[in-house]
């Protein structure tokens, strides 16, 4: 038989990472434990509590104990979903204004369009912002594969270039936009409810600026 008198022994658990709605719920848990231990002690020995309203309070104790473990395991389901999605960009192309690393083999880029261009210039800029080429380009390209001159010595193998496209009506400049090219995801995080993106050369981008998707092309043999 229970002795209503004896003191309660909270249950032990492993601890987890709590939201805030977990927090709230561990705090009414606590609270509710302090109250019923504070009431088991100071009732009058004479008119001690009724034992239907002491299986009450037990039922109800066990109800929110549940729902904290409840909300507990629901935190860690929520939290491997948010890592599967992570996962899901690691490993493969992604499309964006981010500097396109040059391996001295030809860049895909992808322009914007701009439909009453009828001349049209690429910008290509370092890592530290100075301008180093322009050249003419067809401003109806969906796609510039964009070959080095030899003559143009400032460009680097391994290091990471800009590009811009100038529009043009006759002489009138009419847009200028970045050109997005293709880089590699090697790591994702989440960040205050953003999915960042951390692609090859170390830069990082938001995944709300990716524009694209593909998988990687294969290694040659």
């Amino acid at each position: 038989m229970l002795d209503p008198l004896a003191p309660v022994n909270t249950p032990q658990r492993s601890a987890v990472p709590q939201t805030a709605a977990d927090q709230t719920e561990a705090g009414d848990f606590q609270t509710f434990l302090t109250m019923l231990t504070a009431q088991m002690q100071n009732q009058n020995p004479l008119e001690p509590i009724e034992a239907s309203d002491f299986a009450a309070q037990l039922a109800t104790f066990s109800g929110v104990e549940q729902q904290v473990q409840t909300n507990e395991l629901l935190g860690r389901l929520a939290t491997q979903m948010g890592l599967a999605d992570l996962a899901a960009w690691v490993g493969r192309d992604v499309l964006s204004p981010a500097p396109v690393q040059y391996n001295g083999a030809p860049l895909q880029l992808i322009p914007p369009e701009v439909s009453q261009a009828n001349r049209a210039e690429l910008v290509v800029t370092d890592s530290n912002g100075r301008e180093i080429g322009r050249y003419d380009v067809d401003p109806r390209s969906t796609e510039i594969l964009f070959e080095v001159p030899p003559e143009a010595g400032a460009f680097g193998t391994g290091e990471f270039y800009s590009f811009t496209m100038l529009s043009y009506r006759d002489d009138e400049q009419i847009a200028e936009n970045p050109v997005l090219g293709y880089a590699n995801v090697r790591e994702a995080r989440s960040d205050g409810g953003h999915t960042l993106l951390v692609l090859d050369g170390g830069q990082i981008v938001d995944s709300e600026d990716v524009i694209g998707l593909r998988d990687p092309a294969p290694t040659p043999a």
